[in-house]
């Protein structure tokens, strides 16, 4: 890759627009969910499996069962995505409202 490609993949990089939404995990050997809300719905499975990998993660209850369970036992799903035309300053509150009707529909919890 030359110079000139370089500089236009990261162009193409920085102007993609991020999909944001609500995704949920669950455990299959015991049945638990946890919703999630996410502004980059597309990478946070990496995000969330690297952390518990090395013993990290917010959610101890999520921990412990990824713990007890093992990674093969998780699966990652995206659950609704926020429309593209929502502004910026309007995401947060929204994804905290979908998340909320998330886990009182699927009777999860928090991630």
């Amino acid at each position: 890759m030359d110079g000139a490609d370089r500089k236009a993949a990261i162009a193409a990089y920085k102007e993609r627009k991020t999909a944001a939404g609500v995704f949920v995990i669950r455990c299959l050997a015991s049945g638990e969910q946890w919703v999630g809300e996410s502004t980059h719905l597309d990478t946070q499975q990496n995000g969330l499996w690297f952390a518990l990998r090395h013993g990290g993660g917010l959610n101890p209850g999520l921990k412990a069962a990824w713990r007890a369970h093992g990674e093969a036992a998780f699966v990652f799903e995206a659950l609704e995505r926020l429309p593209e035309d929502v502004p910026a300053y309007l995401r947060r509150g929204r994804l905290r409202e979908l998340g909320d009707a998330w886990r009182t529909r699927l009777g999860a919890l928090r991630c």
